[in-house]
Order: C-alpha cells, then structure tokens, then sequence
C-alpha cells in the first residue's frame, strides 16, 4: 500500500501519511465514505503528491516516521505557496505539551493521537474542512473587491502604498433613465435587477481582462492596464464597453423593462490605492479618472464614445470610428471625442 486514491462523490479530498500500513487501512476505511482519500506511506511520497497535484483540502501527517518526520514534512508543506494554506493535523502516540508545540511551530493545525477514536478523526476533520471552507469564501470575497496584487501586498506586508499606472484606460458606465426606471418597479425587482446586469458586467470584465472598480447606484467604474503591463488595455476596455451594450440589448429582447446605458472610456495616468481602514475600498483617482467620467456624460444611449487618447491606442482595422467633434467637458475644456464600433 503506497500511493493510491480512494473518491467518493464528495468535493474535499485528504492525504494520509503514515508508515503504517494498519494505521492507512483503520483511516481510509473510516474515510472514505465521506472523502477522497489519497494516501503515502513515507513523507517523501507525499511531498510528490502534493508537487503534482496541490488540491488537497487537509493532510492528515504521522510524526514519527523514517527518512523524514512529519515535522519536516510539515515545514515543506508550509514553505511552498501552492499548499501553505492546507491545513495539516498531526497523528501521533505522544502526547507531551512539548511535542505539541513543536508541532504548531511547524505549521501544524490539531493533533489526533492514537490509537483512533472514529468519533474524535471524524469531528476534528469536519472542523477544520469547514473554517478551510470558511477561508476559501473569504479569499474569493476579497477577490470580488481588489485586485490581486493589491491583496498580495495587503497580506504580505499589511499595507498596499500608492501606485501610479501610466498605461491604462478608465470607463464609466452609467444607466439611462435610472430614475424613471426606479419608480415603476418595487425595492426587490430593483435590486434584482441591478444584480442580474452587474453580475452580468463582472462576468464580462473577467473575459476582456478588466478590473471593476465599484458601483455607485446605477454607476458602474472599471478599468484596464493596472496590476499588470498590459499594451492591449485600450482594446480591452472598448470591447467590454461595446459587450455591456450588446447585453442590455439581449437582456432587452426579453424583458418588459428596457434598459440602456452610456458609456465613456480616457486613457492615460491614474493612481490607485486603498481608501479607508476598517472598511477599506481599492480605488482610482486623477485628472484623467475625471475626464472619463465627463466622457461619459457627453455620450448617447447604447454608444461608447472615446477620447483621442483612447483612439490612438487601438488598431483602425479592429474598429471604425463616428467623430463627433470637439466636446466641451465640463471643467476640462475642449477634446476631440468618438464614437467606436468593432468591424
């Protein structure tokens, strides 16, 4: 018995390691009904395991074993980003407060001693499954709220400093007719509403490589080119505006309730940083951030209307272009706005 994989229709699956043949039989016969089990009889093998394929939800680790203890395994474990956050509980026949400590340094979660009580495997492994559980929904929150490199430094050093991002594109999006929209329906159809097409926008924004920002009311921000030296960012923004249009008037052909919505993209600088401390929020300031949102404004329903910045950075034979001369933007001055369609 070395290396083998045991499923169940259950999603989480547990690594066992332990020398003792007897000792992976007693586990995996009392596991595998609710589990998927893989199992390894030395620390080196399970090292490979996990080296192959890190989605292990919790690893269950014998201390004592030759070659290499559980101790060593674990600070492997814990010292490779792909498996430090699964959590390990120790198996072990010692039962000194030493031992435990020793083992909690080395990144261990809990400690089950044997011989085993099938109650007390069942319940501490259901325990830490559930805040595993608890952590992967948190972590996926935050990933809906900041972008990737913001939660890295956040977790990493505390603190995410202000960045300046010299190629990136900024649009704002706003719904027409929100107001008379708003008074016909009820608070729920609403929201209801409102959540099915910016749930719609984010699923769209993964696809073209943009970040959102936030919404405010029936105000959706986004933008592309930070975290990340994307040339394509422009491109990237004005397709996604151009996908929001052609949404709402999918969503319109089966709907009683017509929504439309105007869209205004800038290119140039921006700052990012994280506004606020105990409720904090990642967000993008600058003139230019201004700019997009006049933009915007000075658009027309189910168009997307661009800036000279934004037009210079896209390709002719991707996009045609509608001049609309030059706009006064309210506290801006003057620019040279268009309207953009894809070939």
């Amino acid at each position: 018995m070395d290396n083998y994989f045991y499923q169940s229709d259950q999603l989480e699956t547990i690594l066992v390691v332990d020398d003792s043949v007897e000792n992976l039989q007693v586990l995996t016969a009392l596991l595998r009904d609710k589990y998927k089990v893989k199992v390894a009889k030395s620390g080196v093998k399970a090292l490979e395991i996990l080296e192959t394929d890190p989605s292990v939800d919790l690893i269950l680790l014998d201390i004592m074993m030759p070659e290499m203890d559980g101790y060593e395994v674990c600070e492997k474990i814990k010292s490779s980003p792909a498996t430090i956050k699964i959590p390990v509980i120790f198996l072990t026949a010692l039962n000194e407060s030493s031992d435990e400590t020793k083992g909690f340094k080395a990144g261990g979660a809990d400690f089950i001693t044997k011989p085993f009580n099938a109650d007390v495997v069942l319940a501490r492994i259901g325990t830490h499954l559930e805040l595993q559980k608890e952590r992967k929904r948190a972590d996926e929150l935050l990933r809906v709220l900041l972008p990737d490199n913001v939660i890295t430094a956040l977790i990493d050093k505390g603190s995410y400093s202000p960045e300046t991002h010299s190629n990136t594109s900024v649009l704002f999006c706003d719904l027409v007719g929100f107001t008379s929209i708003s008074s016909q329906l009820t608070p729920h159809e609403l929201i209801q509403e409102l959540t099915e097409i910016f749930t719609a926008y984010d699923d769209l924004a993964i696809m073209h490589n943009v970040t959102r920002i936030k919404t405010i009311g029936d105000a959706y921000m986004a933008v592309a080119g930070i975290g990340s030296n994307n040339n394509t960012h422009a491109a990237d923004l004005v397709n996604f505006g151009l996908g929001m249009v052609d949404y709402l008037h999918a969503k319109n052909g089966k709907s009683s309730i017509e929504w439309k919505c105007r869209i205004g993209i800038h290119s140039g600088e921006i700052i990012s940083g994280v506004v606020g401390k105990s409720r904090f929020q990642f967000d993008v300031m600058g003139d230019n951030v201004n700019i997009a949102a006049r933009v915007e404004s000075n658009g027309r329903p189910m168009s997307v209307a661009i800036t000279e910045e934004t037009k210079s950075l896209l390709f002719p034979e991707q996009f045609q272009f509608e001049a609309l001369g030059s706009v006064h933007l309210k506290g801006k001055g003057n620019r040279e706005l268009f309207f953009v369609t894809q070939r």
